[in-house]
């Protein structure tokens, strides 16, 4: 059931992921096509916002602090599982592996790979402080709205 904590909470996280994601973009190798990463970073945040933080909004500041980091971690497995998977599916379709196997241990790789490129301080610590502000935020209207 739709609520203004579900909404507040994907809206302000998904402006979050496309504000980090704007934040990755200078860290990756020189070249690499960014194309729609923001949006779909941000589709990603908008999802696991209404679904994790929106559902768990209401309670307690604390809990929400919780919430909050519950959500930035779905979202940050989410986004490397979507593009380490977009990368494997290019490669694929340029016969770039010998089978399947190979294909999905390579896609864990790049998991990995995109992992280490995203723990940075220069996103981690605005990552951290745009979850405490988003999750006050979310609690702050859950409470208001109910």
């Amino acid at each position: 059931m739709p609520t203004g904590a579900k909404l507040i909470g994907a809206l302000t996280f998904a402006a979050l992921a496309y504000f980090l994601s704007d934040l990755i973009k200078p860290l990756l190798p020189e070249g690499t096509p960014v194309g729609r990463l923001s949006d779909i970073n941000a589709v990603v945040g908008f999802l696991m916002g209404w679904k994790v933080m929106g559902k768990g909004a209401g309670r307690t500041y604390r809990q929400s602090l919780g919430y909050g980091f519950t959500t930035m971690a779905a979202i940050v497995f989410w986004c490397l599982l979507v593009w380490s998977g977009y990368e494997m599916l290019k490669r694929s379709l340029k016969l770039y592996y010998d089978g399947p196997m190979e294909a999905l241990q390579e896609m864990g790789q790049l998991y990995v790979d995109y992992a280490k490129t995203v723990a940075a301080q220069e996103v981690i610590l605005p990552a951290v402080i745009g979850v405490l502000f988003v999750s006050w935020l979310t609690e702050y209207f859950a409470r208001r709205w109910t």
